[in-house]
This record gives structure tokens, sequence and C-alpha cells, in this order.
């Protein structure tokens, strides 16, 4: 059979009883939308990331859009984040007016270069979104000092790194405002689309929980016009068993990992993760780089292993950006990974003689694509 990139029947099967049963008591109590489901997983969120408080909402995307509303970000302001990242990262900036800007990423660890941000800060930059890639925590530390300095706002754009740690610090809890996306395939996933952000302050916690629901504070009162971005209660309900689960799920893909990194040792054109040493990274995507990386990724795909690529065309090279000018040579580390980047198959549930083959695959595809 077929080694899928994630198995997400083999995980629902082995908490399908607590799974049921969450799902079961929403529906009997019929209480969709809001109440104790949600408000207590956003408590227990918080609580996992380290942070001062957690807002549920309905995407990773909403979570991103409602972090620009909370900043004030708008019409005239510029917003940096990188290339290498999926487009919603980029996209949410235009929900408000502002233009973005992409800078290239560190050739380690695939996040954000804080070499590269000073030189991209304008006058009209207001906020900067760094992106723990692949489940790698970014440099947050040279970021925050820059921003610091010109006053600008962090966002952490957190969606694959639910868990990871730099220098000691839960990814969400590192900046004032961060965001998560719960997609199915995340190493934390709902059944369906949903999301969060964490935060630091209770003004801006309460501030980002009105847009989610339609500006209102009482279930009449409206204190300024939102969205609606609500979590609902299902998917709440879901999420709070997953949670149960994600350190040991975190554990299992960190040793799919270690024995990636054992038995494609030998390989030297296949580039293998490096986590930096001061990060504690969560293998969302076990992501290695490949000569004719095209090849490649037909050779394993047509001898069972379903590798993917992510992200095959980077953001400043896509049709939509090209208002942004940016021509093949402006990010030559974005590009270079982009090029070469094969994401194989990693998760909790992946089996010693899956991994085994799929590393045999690989070794096979470098001689014969």
């Amino acid at each position: 059979m077929a080694i899928p990139l994630v198995d997400l029947k083999a995980q629902y099967r082995s908490i399908k009883e607590q799974i049921d049963a969450a799902i079961t008591e929403i529906l009997e109590n019929t209480s969709f939308i809001g109440g104790k489901p949600v408000s207590d997983f956003e408590k227990d969120f918080a609580t996992y990331c380290e942070a001062n408080y957690a807002v549920g909402t309905a995407s990773g995307t909403a979570a991103l859009h409602l972090a620009l509303c909370a900043a004030d970000i708008k019409a005239g302001d510029e917003v940096i984040t990188v290339s290498q990242t999926f487009i919603a990262t980029a996209e949410v900036v235009k929900l408000c007016g502002a233009a973005v800007r992409m800078v290239d990423i560190d050739p380690q660890s695939y996040c954000m270069d804080p070499d590269a941000l000073e030189d991209a800060i304008t006058d009209r930059t207001r906020a900067i979104i760094p992106v723990h890639l692949y489940g790698h925590p970014a440099d947050m530390d040279p970021i925050l000092k820059i921003a610091g300095k010109h006053g600008i706002t962090v966002i952490e754009d957190s969606a694959q790194a639910h868990g990871a740690r730099y220098n000691g610090r839960r990814a969400g809890s590192i900046a004032e405002i961060a965001t998560f996306s719960f997609y199915p395939g995340k190493n934390l996933g709902a059944y369906g689309d949903a999301g969060a952000l964490t935060l630091s302050g209770k003004e801006t916690a309460d501030k980002v929980t009105m847009l989610a629901n339609h500006g209102r504070w009482l279930k009449y009162k409206h204190l300024i016009e939102g969205f609606n971005y609500r979590l609902d209660a299902i998917q709440a309900a879901v999420l709070s068993v997953k949670l149960r689960h994600i350190e040991e799920w975190t554990e299992k893909r960190r040793q799919v990992a270690a024995r990636y990194d054992e038995l494609l040792a030998d390989l030297e054109e296949v580039t293998l993760p490096k986590p930096k040493a001061n990060v504690e990274h969560v293998y969302h995507l076990y992501v290695v780089q490949v000569p004719n990386r095209d090849k490649v990724t037909e050779y394993l795909r047509e001898h069972g292993v379903m590798a993917q690529l992510h992200y095959p065309i980077p953001l400043h090279l896509q049709p939509a950006y090209e208002h942004l000018g940016m021509k093949p040579g402006s990010l030559p580390a974005t590009e270079t990974l982009a090029d070469r980047c094969i994401s194989l198959p990693t998760f909790p549930e992946l089996t010693e003689e899956q991994i085994s083959t799929v590393a045999k695959t690989l070794k096979a595809a470098m001689v014969n694509a």
C-alpha cells in the first residue's frame, strides 16, 4: 500500500472513543456556537502555549487577519514577511489594504533571515510576520530587537509549529501576538477549518474576541464592527481531545525524524533538516532538498511514497504577486529551497517498516530518477 504524507485515519482510530464521545456531547447539547467547549479549549491551549490568552477562530487565515486588525494595520501600511510560506500569510495583508514586502530566508532554518530584515524596513512598515516553517521556529530574538527599535509589531505565524520552542519559549508565547492553524493535517488538527490566536495582553485579547464575533461584547451590544470568525464548538471539542495527546505525538514525530536522519545520512546529494541548537523542532514536515527534484518526486510517488512539495513556487514568483516586481534571483535562499524541497511522509503513526521503505525508495530515486 502507498505510504501517505499523513494518515488521519490512523490518528482517528487511536482516539476514536474519545473523539466520538466529545462530538456526541455537543450534538446532544446542541451548543454549536461558542459556549463552554470553546472557552475550555481556549484556556487549555493558552496554557499549553505558555501564553496569557488564546482566542479561537474559524481558521488560521482568520487568525492572521485578526492579528493584523489588532495591530491596526490599514491602507498605506507595509507588512514584511517571507515568500516561502502558504499564501494565507501574505494575502491577509491585502485584506487590510496594506502592502506586503518579502525578505529572504535563512538557508539552515528555512525561516526569516534577520539579516535581511533591516534593509526591508521603511517608514511605512507597521508589522513583521516571521513564519515558523515546517515546525522550526524563526530566529525571534534578533527579529524582536529590530522590530522594537523601529516600533513595529511582530506577529508569529505558528501555523506549523504547535509546541515548538525557541530559547526555551513556546511558539505562540514569544511575540505579543501569534496565530495558529488547526487545518486537519497540522500537528494539532481539527476536523475542518479552525484556528486561534495566542496573546500576551488582555486588551488585545478582548479586541480580537470582539472582532471575531461581529464586534459584540454582549449579545446585542456591538462596540465595533467585526467579522464572523468564530471557532465552532464541535471543532473546539475535537481539539480539546487532541490537545491531550499532542506531547506524545510530537515526541513520535521527533523519533521519525531521527530515524530518517540515521537512514539517509549517507546520501551526500540530499540535504537533511538541521535544526538550530536553540530550538525544539516539532517536524510538522520533514523536508529534504534534492537535485532533480521533480523527477525524484515522480519516482517516489510511482513507487508508493506520497511525497509532497511545500512549497514549489515561492510567493514572490506567483502570478498573484507579479505586482511586486520581484524577478527570479530576488530571494536566492528561498528560491533554492523551493526548487529542491520534498516533504517526506511524517506522522506519529508511521511504522519502522514504513520509515525504512521511504528511505530505501529515496535512495533508489537518487540513482534512477
